[in-house]
């Protein structure tokens, strides 16, 4: 078991601070954009550091981030840039029609509690009240499979550009944070705490307008039948209304992403002290 716990730390790690962060962001009522893409990231990020390690001849980054002291390079820098992309971009496919029904299901709240005319429309009232596979079947129904992926342009853009700055920030400064301290150890529990708020706080800051501009879209669509036309939604970073929440969301996604690295890190941290039984009998 501790062979298989040390083969997998990363895995292990990932997973159980997932759940505790999830759980918190269930109290906290809230939804947690990274919890999908963290995982995935974390692992893409071994892979990237050995790719640019042996394509560029030089040491890998995830070795100078581990060297106490050092700083941010071009190359850690791309390594974790690339990594959050790339796991942002794979996670959208599942993730799209996932959050597309959350979406429609908060809007039939508020269509059921509408007074207008418009709430009597038979497309927006068939989302009323329904649960999550039937609010599915709803969609399918009145916009086809794809209507399962409206809006799949913004998600993309959306979650590969804030995941790929997501796990920037989280790495670079983590590096620096612990070069400020002065710390022996690459993974220092305060620096870790810091730089999990603030990739969760930077990440938000620079996508909300796109995930705005993502919500608008899809919600035009929910209450669209196949064939009728929808209102584009533009992302516009210098309209103040496109910030609404923004302060809410980064209070809440700093507090989950603190918890979640915080866990991650001392997760890994103790599976790793753990004596594999199998190196041992090599020793021997």
């Amino acid at each position: 078991a501790k062979h298989w716990a040390k083969k997998y730390r990363t895995e292990i790690a990932a997973s159980s601070s997932s759940v505790l962060s999830t759980f918190v962001a269930i109290v906290c009522n809230t939804r947690s954009r990274q919890r999908d893409t963290r995982g995935s990231g974390v692992k893409a990020k071994y892979k990237y550091s050995a790719a640019i390690g042996a394509a560029t001849g030089t040491e890998e980054p995830l070795m100078v981030v581990n060297r106490p002291g050092s700083v941010p390079t071009l190359g850690t820098v791309a390594c974790f840039g690339a990594a959050g992309a790339t796991a942002g971009a794979l996670i959208t496919a599942v993730a799209c029609p996932f959050e597309l029904t959350k979406l429609s299901a908060q809007i039939s709240v508020l269509m059921a509690a509408s007074k207008t005319p418009s709430a009597d429309d038979p497309v927006k009232r068939s989302y009323q009240q329904k649960g999550a596979l039937k609010t599915a079947q709803n969609i399918v129904l009145h916009r086809g499979v794809s209507g399962l992926y409206s809006g799949f342009h913004l998600h993309l853009l959306r979650d590969t550009i804030g995941t790929g700055i997501y796990f920037m920030t989280y790495e670079s400064g983590k590096q620096l944070l612990v070069k400020f301290q002065g710390s022996d150890s690459p993974t220092s529990p305060l620096s870790v705490a810091m730089a999990g708020g603030l990739c969760g706080v930077v990440s938000w800051a620079c996508i909300y307008p796109i995930d705005s501009a993502k919500t608008h879209y899809q919600r035009n669509c929910l209450m669209k039948a196949k064939g009728q036309p929808v209102k584009t939604s533009k992302v516009q970073y210098f309209k103040m209304g496109m910030y609404r929440g923004l302060g809410v969301s980064m209070a809440r996604s700093c507090l989950i992403n603190t918890i979640f690295f915080s866990a991650f890190e001392y997760v890994k941290k103790e599976i790793n002290r753990l004596e594999d039984p199998i190196d041992t009998r090599k020793k021997i």
